[in-house]
């Protein structure tokens, strides 16, 4: 993940946080990082509930809960995560998105007063793939729990991730399994991903209390010029508070996953 607002290099840890108008729900700090070359940092993004420290574990609470510990016994060390991720998905379908919204958001769902990070359903292209129809205006899921249709266009991601309040939300990416071998597949995800960013960008209603962030696509195309540059080149014209790098993690080599 690459956060790209308010970046400040090597301030002390305890400085205090500056939201700006351009970005009122996120300031990044910089306090430590490797000679030039290396890409290591040690940093601190500030969110609407607390701050987050970088590079950090985040535990996945697919459906607003992490497995087996309660949300009191996940504030307790050594657990005490600093963000928790919430599958849009899995929430949209039980409980449903109006029903988390009607809870104050999946905050006060779960009883968590720290971050939340929801994805946007994209990466269920992956993972249901099988139940899934894929084009330009979204995706139309067969639901695992009924089989019934379930729709979702970047409209209705980010109307669902606005319902359930995290402090990071995911625009709806086309992702294509990274060990595909279907060339022009990945070409077409690229370019639709920056399609359906734009209408993630339109959608998105919370503006000042969550951060939309991107995710850049062009499977393991990562030659100067090539897919993935083509993509963050022109995701940065968008200037949103930050970046993630997707399509990743789906079986591919360690060598090129790194």
């Amino acid at each position: 993940m690459m956060v790209d607002s308010n970046i400040v290099n090597t301030v002390s840890e305890d400085c205090e946080p500056i939201f700006t108008n351009e970005s009122p729900a996120l300031c990044f700090y910089v306090h430590s990082s490797l000679p030039i070359g290396y890409k290591a940092r040690a940093s601190t993004v500030y969110l609407k509930h607390g701050k987050v420290r970088t590079p950090v574990f985040m535990p996945v609470g697919t459906k607003g809960t992490i497995k087996g510990l309660s949300s009191q016994q996940l504030q307790n060390e050594p657990c005490n995560p600093e963000i928790i991720l919430g599958n849009t998905y899995h929430l949209a379908l039980q409980p449903g998105s109006d029903v988390v919204k009607e809870m104050n958001g999946l905050h006060g769902f779960m009883n968590w007063n720290h971050n939340l990070l929801t994805d946007s359903g994209g990466f269920q292209m992956v993972s249901l793939l099988k139940l899934a129809n894929i084009t330009e205006e979204g995706v139309v899921f067969q639901s695992h729990i009924d089989g019934k249709p379930m729709i979702l266009k970047p409209e209705d991601s980010i109307g669902h991730q606005n319902n359930i309040g995290a402090d990071i939300i995911m625009q709806l990416d086309d992702v294509v399994s990274s060990v595909a071998t279907d060339t022009a597949r990945f070409v077409e995800a690229t370019y639709r991903s920056v399609r359906w960013l734009d209408r993630c960008i339109v959608a998105h209603k919370r503006k000042s209390e969550q951060n939309l962030f991107a995710i850049v696509q062009g499977g393991l195309d990562t030659s100067p010029g090539g897919l993935r540059e083509q993509c963050i080149n022109e995701m940065v014209k968008r200037n949103l508070p930050g970046y993630a790098i997707g399509g990743l993690a789906g079986g591919e080599d360690k060598k090129s996953f790194w």
